[in-house]
């Protein structure tokens, strides 16, 4: 995908755009109705990312994220925006005299950085196949079909791979009490 957003900063390359358009904007889609957006502004919010990538796709650094991260964090973002444009439009003069405290607090934050990090040893734990591919599935968004396609594996080699890393995942991660055994 990485390579898609390459040729389409460099040659404003509309197959690659296309590509990465019909893999994204379903998804970006559903994400932001899993948010709480009604159907019409999900969709209006994943266009305006992906005519962001159009627009922005030079400013991409794949060594900072995935492609599928930066996109979905450009949607979140944009949903934010036009949430406080619309919530700033109707906001009685009442209300705003009340400051809202809306930032995580300092345990919440400390225990999700913890988390995050006994996830983060766990996974380097996993076996390089199985990273690799619990990688692009989860953090690239790609379906099992495009990455058995994309590395050369068959499709029920895919799918073991990552159902042996989850199960991995999950006793490693049961170990250190971040999730309850069964």
């Amino acid at each position: 995908m990485a390579n898609l957003v390459a040729r389409v900063a460099q040659d404003r390359d509309r197959e690659a755009f296309a590509a990465l358009y019909d893999h994204y904007a379903p998804r970006l889609a559903a994400y932001l109705q899993r948010l709480g957006a009604d159907p019409a502004l999900a969709e209006e919010v994943a266009q305006d990312a992906m005519v962001a990538l159009w627009r922005k796709a030079a400013l991409f650094d794949p060594a900072k994220s995935s492609v599928g991260t930066w996109l979905y964090r450009i949607a979140r973002n944009r949903r934010i925006d036009l949430l406080r444009r619309a919530h700033g439009a109707t906001v009685e003069l009442d209300e705003a005299i009340v400051p809202i405290d809306d930032a995580p607090q300092a345990d919440v934050a400390m225990a999700a950085n913890e988390r995050d990090g006994i996830v983060r040893r766990a996974m380097e734990t996993l076996p390089p196949e199985q990273l690799t591919l619990v990688r692009l599935a989860f953090f690239e968004g790609r379906s099992h079909s495009e990455i058995a396609e994309s590395e050369g594996l068959p499709l029920g080699t895919v799918k073991s791979r990552i159902r042996l890393a989850f199960s991995r995942l999950r006793r490693r991660l049961e170990g250190d009490g971040l999730v309850d055994a069964k």
